[in-house]
């Protein structure tokens, strides 16, 4: 496999290393330092949660969600009041906010599929209406403040460190370097499978590549969490949801049902699958992982405002298609959408760090977004050409 080969295929995580590269030289260090990488997860969290359900929408013709901001917003407002005004219990408020969250799920999961209401206009009506109901719900004062302690220790802690080292985790490395060894052995157990069944698998030199890339970039977090505070709980709930997630799309029927009506639909619908159930299923998923992105967002602003959640389903949609996500649907994976929302976040912090503008950083976004689009367009043509 020649350097090409290797560019094209790595192409986006080529890409995030030389951004990290290109910030850590112009903000002089602070880029790869301790902090950096810990403001990363927690900042970005919600990024990867809601985009793990964009990418399932995206997956059916490239649908999408633009409600998610503003789902955010109103759970987070009926959950603060709940817990601070009307002295609810934690567990208690929290399986309302998830029951809220199903609610709006099942009802454009209807609307969409078996209404045929485009995706678009159902969910920038729940744009709209939802960031009002928010924002009518936290009232005059414009925020709800004093969210109790029992559900922000939910979120907010890092993992316990066994070992006690000052000034080192040393529980955060061993579970880093445990990870690494568990991803390398998932890798080689699925090539190997993909081998028995006659399928087309990567090469191994490919393979030891992209395992020491990722490995490596495994350890690293681990060390630089270590020197900070440790493993953040957030990047315990970002793990757990996308390796449940990976599972799904990439080992079970219902996953290849949305591969399968991305591709092609009428095909999908005449071999027997039922999908509208299946478009139905997506929306309503992508409410109830919008339910955890707004725990971990009023977590982490230790309030709820009417200002939560705003353009967090641009920042979804950016991560899925910059993580080679198909805007036209029937190709992406987890793994893909993950190197997109880190490379979304690394230039966030990289131009925070650097002190330019919000309105720049947008501008900045807005030309990596398109050109990860055009990127897929000229690919596309290429391998059509290769084919024909």
């Amino acid at each position: 496999m020649n350097f090409r080969e290797i560019f094209k295929k790595h192409t986006m995580q080529i890409v995030l290393v030389l951004v990290v590269i290109f910030f850590t030289i112009t903000t002089q260090g602070r880029m790869f330092s301790a902090s950096s990488f810990n403001s990363l997860i927690v900042q970005n969290a919600y990024v990867y949660v809601l985009a793990i359900g964009m990418l399932m929408c995206m997956l059916i013709k490239g649908n999408i969600d633009l409600s998610v901001g503003a789902a955010v917003c109103l759970v987070d407002a009926i959950g603060a009041q709940l817990m601070v005004n009307y002295g609810v219990p934690v567990p208690a408020a929290m399986v309302i906010m998830l029951g809220v969250g199903l609610v709006i799920g099942t009802a454009l999961g209807y609307i969409i599929a078996y209404l045929n209401i485009p995706p678009w206009i159902a969910t920038l009506a729940g744009f709209l209406a939802f960031r009002g109901l928010g924002t009518a719900v936290v009232g005059q004062n414009g925020s709800i403040g004093n969210i109790p302690e029992a559900f922000l220790n939910l979120f907010n802690g890092t993992v316990p460190d066994v070992f006690k080292i000052p000034g080192f985790n040393l529980t955060s490395v061993i579970i880093g370097i445990i990870g690494a060894v568990v991803f390398v052995i998932l890798q080689v157990r699925a090539r190997a499978n993909k081998i028995s069944k006659g399928y087309e698998a990567e090469t191994m030199q490919s393979l030891i590549i992209r395992c020491c890339i990722i490995c490596a970039i495994i350890v690293l977090f681990a060390i630089k969490l270590a020197l900070y505070k440790g493993i953040p709980l957030t990047l315990v709930w970002v793990m757990v949801i996308a390796l449940i997630y990976d599972f799904i799309i990439s080992k079970t029927t219902i996953g290849r049902y949305f591969y399968a009506m991305g591709g092609n639909m009428e095909a999908t619908r005449l071999s027997g699958i039922n999908t509208k159930a299946v478009l139905f299923l997506a929306y309503l998923n992508m409410q109830f992982l919008t339910v955890i992105a707004a725990w971990m967002t009023m977590a982490r602003l230790t309030s709820a405002n009417p200002n939560a959640g705003t353009n967090f389903e641009m920042d979804a949609i950016a991560a899925c298609i910059v993580g080679g996500v198909s805007a036209y649907g029937g190709s992406g994976s987890v793994f893909g959408m993950f190197v997109g929302a880190t490379l979304i976040g690394v230039i966030n912090i990289g131009m925070s760090l650097m002190g330019i503008d919000a309105n720049w950083q947008k501008i900045v976004k807005g030309f990596v977004l398109l050109a990860a689009v055009v990127f897929e367009i000229f690919n596309n043509r290429q391998k059509a050409k290769v084919k024909a």
